[in-house]
Order: C-alpha cells, then sequence, then structure tokens
C-alpha cells in the first residue's frame, strides 16, 4: 500500500510539474506575443509619423515655392511697366515745352499719359507681388516644423528671409511708382514746382530700392543653390 502511495504520489507531482510548465510556457507565450504586438504597433506609428512629417514638409515646402514664383514673376511684370513708365516720363520731361504754331505748348500730354498708365499697372502688380511674397511666407515657417534636419532649418530660414526682402523691394518700388505718376499727373498740368519735389521723392525712394535690391539679389543666390530637396532627408 505504501509503495502504491508513493506510486500514486510521484504521478501526481509529475503532473503537476508538467501542468506548470505548459502554464507557464502559455502565460510567456501570450506576454512574448503581447510585447511583439506592442513593438510592432509602436513601430507602425512611429513610420506613420515619419511619412506624415515628410508629407507635411514637402506639401508645405512646395506650396510656398509655388506662390514665392507667383510673386517673382509678377514682379518681373511690374518691372517692365515701371520702366516704361520712367521712359515716357523722361521723354515728356524733354517735351515739356514745344514751339508749334508761333506759341510754346506743352508737348507732354500723350507721353504722361502712357506714363501715367503705365505706372498704375506697375502699382496694381507690385501690390499683387508684394502680397504673394507675404503669402508664401508662413509655408516656410511651418515647414519649419517638420524637419529638424539643420541643413534645411537653414535653407528655409533662407527663404523666409527671401519672402521678406521680395516684401520689401516691391513696396518700394509701389511707392516710387507713386511719386512718378503723381510727378506725371502735375507735369501734364504744368505745375513744375511739384514736379521737382515729387522727383526728388521718387530719388530717394529708388535709392532705397536699390540698397535694399542687393540684399534681394544675394539671397535670391543663396536659395537657387538649394532648389532641390531629397525625397529622404538625410544628411550629406
Amino acid at each position: 500500500m505504501a509503495r502504491e502511495f508513493n506510486k500514486n504520489m510521484f504521478i501526481m507531482l509529475a503532473s503537476i510539474m508538467v501542468g506548470a510548465i505548459i502554464i507557464t510556457y502559455f502565460a510567456g507565450d501570450i506576454v512574448n506575443k503581447s510585447k511583439i504586438e506592442t513593438l510592432t504597433t509602436e513601430h507602425i506609428v512611429e513610420i506613420q509619423d515619419v511619412h506624415s512629417k515628410n508629407e507635411n514638409f514637402t506639401e508645405n515646402f512646395l506650396q510656398g515655392s509655388i506662390v514665392m514664383d507667383s510673386a517673382r514673376e509678377v514682379r518681373e511684370v511690374a518691372n517692365l511697366n515701371f520702366d516704361f513708365a520712367l521712359f515716357w516720363f523722361n521723354s515728356a520731361l524733354v517735351n515739356v515745352s514745344v514751339w508749334f504754331n508761333n506759341e510754346w505748348v506743352n508737348g507732354t500730354e500723350n507721353l504722361t499719359e502712357r506714363c501715367i498708365k503705365n505706372c498704375t499697372y506697375a502699382m496694381t502688380k507690385y501690390l499683387t507681388s508684394h502680397d504673394k511674397f507675404g503669402e508664401s511666407k508662413p509655408f516656410f515657417v511651418d515647414a519649419k516644423n517638420f524637419t529638424e534636419r539643420e541643413r534645411y532649418l537653414e535653407v528655409l530660414g533662407y527663404y523666409v528671409d527671401f519672402s521678406q526682402a521680395g516684401q520689401t523691394i516691391t513696396l518700394l518700388r509701389y511707392n516710387a511708382s507713386k511719386f512718378i505718376k503723381q510727378a506725371a499727373e502735375n507735369l501734364s498740368l504744368g505745375v513744375l514746382e511739384n514736379v521737382t519735389f515729387l522727383v526728388e521723392n521718387f530719388t530717394m525712394m529708388e535709392g532705397l530700392y536699390q540698397m535694399a535690391l542687393g540684399g534681394y539679389q544675394d539671397m535670391k543666390e543663396q536659395i537657387d543653390e538649394y532648389t532641390f530637396f531629397d525625397e529622404i532627408r538625410e544628411e550629406h
């Protein structure tokens, strides 16, 4: 009886140990699977976050670039109108008094009219360009929030500064165009005292423009060196 009892006890203990091992194995397997699932979920979230940052970075940069390119194109059209306006104004100054039919007459009417029209066109375009430069800036500022690369942060800083410089020079040229327009209007009326005063203001405004233009050109050269962004933004 004692021998049978010991045998039964041994079998019972062995069964309990095997059961414990099996339970431990399955418990460990469940824990490991849970850890794997957690890590997989974390990796998926991280990958999604990286893709989201890349997409937001690219979208903001491209949107800003498109608006900025439009601002630059409109500015070029405004410059053309401005050059024509200045040409017609200088021509009007030469022909302010013409000897015709035995008397001095004002020969500026057609010339000043052309000057005024071109000034009006230029002023409209300069304001449009000014607004577009301003519109492009927030896109580059927002793009900074989606990258930690020093190289790209530096380049985006150039774009922000360039958009600000674009606003500065277009506003200065708008004012210069306004002074020429007003001078042409007074010239057509023969009020030469006002013409002299307005031309002086125009000259001062053009001086400020030329100074600001230097900075604009420098920043333009800087950003033109960084026109391409890698799809995978890694340090070079």
